[in-house]
């Protein structure tokens, strides 16, 4: 059989890479290679259509091993096990609990409890965790920052009453008081004097986590994914040097450390955001010259996304945390939380919250994507854009330094800023279909109603907003939203009517294109298979109840067409030409104002037809 191989690959030469260039060149009849196939990241390198092991030879992280010093490779040596997280409200303490028991037996082994700070006592955890065993399940713990060390305290207490192997329990308490200067705009700096605490009153816990890096709430404000890593080096070192400034011993200090980051849906680019982040860390935290290197490693919990959700065709988000949740699976991270499809306008739902757990057990016992270390690992695209985010994000992360560290930049509120720029830019792509949002502004559900669905509104009340700049959470689809929803509570559905004639192929390509950036704002979209006169076609809409006529030809044809289908029209309904045709100055000159084509602003030009029509 080896024999046979070896005559197998001696009979086939492999091409060269020039050889290669050479045969798209010609595919490509003269277009240009670097426009047509080079994809230009928004993090500011270059990703070729293509790569070999030639690309790879420079790059000295393909030679380390899974489970070993930079851990590029994850943290872990014979498995990609990861916990299957799901998180909870616990106002009341024993809806939460049951809550918790039903979901341990449906596939959870990670539990997340959001605790009211005036509610931490020892009643209330002993009513909370009844009938959980800690040392099978991974605890999680969220509360008032001032309340963190209390909470420290009652669950040691807690854990040693009932005698449960205090070495073995994993879990974290999540203490991260930078993130409120971040999301509420609060100098909250004194709080950090807890840090040191809240580190000795879980010395009896080595295995819980206490100082968080929430860099979802950056990833759900629209940061781009060099940002996001740049900034949870950043974040996290500035806690290494708030605790060891204190008189935390390093390798302590590091191992305490969690991070919970957000994964966005560029595939690829998110499985090699967290190998460079894992492979910067251990860098970072060697600095500090621990005494093992196991204190290198970085320990993730990554969050689908909400800055990508929909509230229209919203089990396309099913689609998009599925493919979030694939690359953190494959990128080895510690653990998952998979946010429900319908979370952009309710409370999750006990359907949206069972299918948010089954797309991760879908992941582990039928893909079997548990059983295997690091299986993106050879990857020639993948090391390399492992490699080019590393940079990216270590250039990012000496910026922050430079300028006095992380917290420093967000008093000033630099960090923000920079988020909520990238968050306007993508909000102005996204308005130009420069990045499609599926079922909003590319192939919108042309049928369907909110049902009296509507934006949730944050609920926190836990403090006011401060005097800083603070992050803007909103979703990429809410200008979208918003302008469909009020489409829907006009008086009539506008309807646009495509009026079809000339060339075939271009006629229906773009009544296509037509029906597609209309139907984003709600209107009923009428295609038609093509009129003989332009006059049959006026008729045609105007006994259809049209508000909108869109003529729809080839270019060549709009110059005898669009000028009598305009003033046959007279005024009767909005008139749309579909296309930007050499002749469209010549149709201006003629009183025909509105134009829709690929490079038209999609929101902008919809928000204005909306005025005209009164809406």
């Amino acid at each position: 059989m080896a024999n046979n191989k070896e005559k197998l690959f001696s009979e086939f030469q492999a091409p060269t890479t020039q050889e290669w260039l050479d045969k798209i060149q010609v595919d490509l009849k003269g277009a240009d290679f670097q426009k047509r196939l080079v994809w230009r990241t928004n993090e500011g390198f270059n990703v070729q259509p293509f790569y070999r092991r030639e690309d790879l030879a420079d790059l000295k992280a393909v030679d380390s091993l899974p489970g070993e010093f930079p851990f590029i490779r994850g943290n872990k040596k014979d498995n990609n096990l990861w916990f299957v997280r799901q998180d909870i409200n616990a106002e009341d303490a024993k809806a939460a609990n049951a809550k918790a028991l039903d979901i341990l037996n449906k596939g959870v082994d990670s539990l997340g409890f959001k605790i009211p700070g005036k509610s931490v006592s020892k009643e209330f955890i002993a009513s909370l965790l009844d009938g959980i065993l800690p040392q099978y399940v991974e605890l999680n713990f969220k509360t008032c920052q001032r309340h963190c060390v209390e909470l420290a305290q009652v669950l040691v207490e807690y854990f040693k009453e009932k005698g449960y192997p205090l070495a073995e329990l994993k879990g974290s308490i999540n203490f991260d008081p930078i993130s409120k200067v971040l999301c509420k705009g609060k100098d909250v700096s004194p709080v950090l004097a807890f840090a040191k605490p809240l580190i000795e009153a879980l010395a009896e816990l080595p295995a819980y986590k206490c100082i968080n890096v929430n860099t979802v709430a950056v990833n759900n404000a629209g940061a781009y994914i060099y940002q996001e890593l740049g900034y949870a080096l950043a974040w996290g070192a500035e806690y290494l040097n708030i605790l060891t400034e204190a008189g935390v011993d390093a390798t302590e200090a590091a191992k305490r450390i969690k991070f919970n980051m957000g994964v966005s849906e560029n595939y690829f680019m998110e499985i090699a955001k967290f190998r460079a982040a894992r492979m910067l860390w251990a860098q970072i935290v060697k600095a500090y010259e621990p005494k093992c290197d196991c204190a290198c490693q970085m320990h993730v919990c990554a969050y689908t996304s909400e800055y990508n959700q929909t509230l229209f065709d919203s089990y396309v988000n099913l689609l998009r945390s599925q493919t979030e949740a694939m690359s953190a699976a494959i990128a080895n991270v510690d653990s998952i939380v998979v946010t429900p499809f319908d979370k952009p306008y309710e409370v999750p739902s006990d359907f949206a919250e069972r299918i948010a757990r089954n797309q991760q057990l879908l992941l582990k016992e039928e893909a079997h994507f548990d059983k295997l270390v690091d299986v993106a690992g050879g990857s020639y695209t993948i090391e390399h854009l492992t490699d080019a985010i590393a940079k990216e994000g270590w250039k990012l992360f000496l910026e922050v330094e430079n300028a006095g560290g992380f917290l420093a930049e967000a008093l000033k509120g630099n960090i923000q800023n920079a988020i909520n720029a990238s968050n306007d830019k993508r909000h102005a792509d996204a308005a130009k279909r420069k990045e499609f949002i599926l079922g909003t502004n590319q192939f919108p559900n042309f049928t369907e109603t909110s049902d009296g669905k509507a934006p949730m509104q944050c609920c926190c009340s836990c403090h006011e907003d401060g005097e800083l700049p603070t992050l803007n959470k909103e979703r990429l689809a809410s200008e979208f939203e918003t302008l469909r929803l009020s489409t829907e509570k006009a008086a009539k559905q506008p309807i646009a009517f495509m009026l079809t004639i000339g060339n075939l192929a271009m006629r229906q390509a773009r009544a296509q294109f037509s029906c597609n950036f209309l139907a984003a704002a709600g209107y009923k979209v009428m295609d038609n298979l093509g009129f003989k006169t332009v006059e049959e076609g006026v008729d045609a809409a105007l006994a259809a109840g049209a508000d909108i006529v869109v003529i729809c030809s080839s270019d060549d044809e709009y110059a005898e067409y669009a000028i009598p289908a305009f003033q046959y029209l007279n005024g009767r309904a909005m008139y749309v030409v579909a296309g930007a045709p050499a002749c469209s100055e010549d149709l201006k000159a003629a009183g025909i104002e509105n134009f829709i084509h690929v490079k038209s602003n999609q929101l902008e030009t919809l928000k204005a037809y909306n005025a005209k029509l009164g809406i």
